[in-house]
């Protein structure tokens, strides 16, 4: 799946994280959402399976978006 294929909900902005190296979130026109973050190593995912670590306010931005 291509990034053009999402809605990015995040770093619309004019700041430093409009770029796409970011943390951001994503949604799927299936409605699941991409998180986009730094790796993070808390514990071991099962196989097929990742942890990313996002800032809080990156979460809330996607949430304001959403309209939640």
């Amino acid at each position: 799946m291509a990034r053009e294929e999402l809605t990015r909900l995040t770093g619309t902005g004019t700041g430093e994280c409009n770029k796409n190296d970011c943390p951001n979130v994503y949604r799927k026109a299936s409605g699941a959402f991409i998180v986009q973050g730094d790796v993070s190593h808390a514990f071991a995912a099962p196989d097929g399976e990742g942890l990313v670590e996002i800032p809080e306010e990156t979460l809330r931005e996607a949430f304001r978006a959403l309209g939640w």
